[in-house]
């Protein structure tokens, strides 16, 4: 029995948090002031065959090589993640600290996607489940912050939009780590029963889904809410939920996922960048039992995608395997994967990436952008379209030559 054990499963270093945190902070800043990168791509009819493409054969025959319409809503998902970055208030000292910048009406148009053809129609929040001790209560509020805008629910509404896809799409969109609590919870990783039968998942995860506030409800009971309105909204037409996010988003949408299916019994489907492995093998069946669709992309030089925990490779059975998962540290691999490489990028700058900049999301984008097939990763047009997917990145790398103090 081969075990793939990462050490650094459960210790994240200071310097790492750092870098990936400002990294964050750094792609936001810089998207306030230029519009986010828009996909060159141009939109793809999928008409009849949409639910091949939200995964309901698992994306057979669509991933290597990639498929040029499944390549294009992969990015056009993106551009939902990244304004849900763009909308996030990133500066503690402001008093809307972790909040939207933006109202519903405006948030798709005041984030780089006013051609979007969606209509967001409800904020999420997440909260954690971390006690604080007493002193917090005087601590800056970037320390203590416990609930803060995590996403937000978007449904089609371009009628142009609606027949070009054969369906309604409800999008749920999730931004990355970026409080201290979430960071927090983010190193909570030892497994927790989520149902009955021992689907396990990761426990800080589960806390930023499942904790209410005082005055606000959970993320999952937003969630559920605002999915079950509009399922009846639109309960006379062929609907789909789509679940994207990045770092911790992804974790999050993959849990949602979880939920929806089991609430609602609809094909619900995650487009996960970046994401960290979140249950056990158990916990990834049920899902795709209850008709949820995983489809993870994967960049090789990404640490995050390779934590927490470790994965017994083989599905062998024994003693030895029973124990091991008896010690809450078992995850498995859920959904399919899409596997990209820093290293086959045609830029140099993306080559030489660091730990931080193989987790951004727009180096995620140009790689998904880039990539062609295993054995010819890199498409012949790849150097003139990545352009404007990598303009934050070339900012962002010219900005963090200069230390942080």
């Amino acid at each position: 029995m081969r075990l793939a054990i990462n050490l650094s499963n459960h210790v994240m270093t200071t310097t790492t948090t750092t870098r990936l945190a400002r990294s964050h902070r750094l792609v936001t800043a810089v998207s306030t002031t230029h519009a986010p990168p828009k996909p060159t791509q141009r939109a793809i009819r999928i008409g009849k065959q949409w639910r091949e493409y939200q995964g309901l054969h698992n994306w057979e025959g669509l991933l290597d090589p990639l498929d040029d319409a499944l390549r294009s809503e992969i990015l056009r998902y993106g551009k939902f993640v990244e304004a849900a970055y763009t909308a996030f208030d990133f500066d503690p000292a402001s008093p809307t600290y972790a909040t939207s910048l933006h109202s519903k009406h405006s948030l798709l148009a005041n984030s780089g996607f006013p051609d979007s053809g969606y209509r967001v129609t409800r904020h999420l929040h997440a909260t954690s489940s971390v006690d604080l001790p007493a002193w917090v209560d005087r601590a800056p509020t970037w320390l203590s912050k416990q609930s803060s805008w995590i996403g937000y629910v978007a449904v089609s509404t371009d009628e142009t939009e609606i027949a070009r896809l054969g369906r309604r799409d409800i999008v749920i969109a999730y931004r990355g780590t970026v409080t201290c609590l979430e960071w927090l919870e983010n190193v909570r990783t030892g497994l927790t029963c989520v149902d009955h039968g021992w689907p396990m998942v990761a426990s800080g995860f589960w806390s930023l889904y499942t904790t209410r506030a005082r005055e606000m409800a959970s993320l999952r009971e937003e969630v559920r809410e605002e999915v079950r309105r509009l399922l009846s909204v639109y309960k006379d037409e062929p609907i789909s939920v789509t679940v994207t996010g990045h770092s911790l988003g992804a974790a999050l949408g993959v849990l949602t996922a979880y939920d929806v299916v089991r609430e609602f019994g609809v094909l619900t489907t995650v487009v996960s960048f970046g994401g960290p492995r979140v249950g056990n093998e158990r916990f990834g069946r049920e899902l795709e039992r209850g008709g949820g669709r995983v489809l993870r992309i994967v960049n090789t030089q990404d640490v995050i995608t390779k934590v927490p925990g470790f994965v017994i490779e083989g599905g062998r059975e024994g003693w030895v395997t029973k124990w091991l998962s008896e010690t809450g540290w078992v995850y498995a691999e859920v959904g399919r994967e899409l596997r990209l490489s820093s290293s086959d990028s045609p830029r140099e700058d993306v080559r030489a990436g660091n730990v931080a900049t193989c987790h951004d999301l727009g180096v995620y984008l140009h790689l998904v952008n880039s990539f062609m097939s295993s054995r010819c990763p890199i498409r012949a047009t790849a150097e003139q379209t990545n352009l404007d997917f990598l303009n934050l990145f070339a900012r962002y790398r010219q900005r963090t030559r200069t230390p942080v103090a």
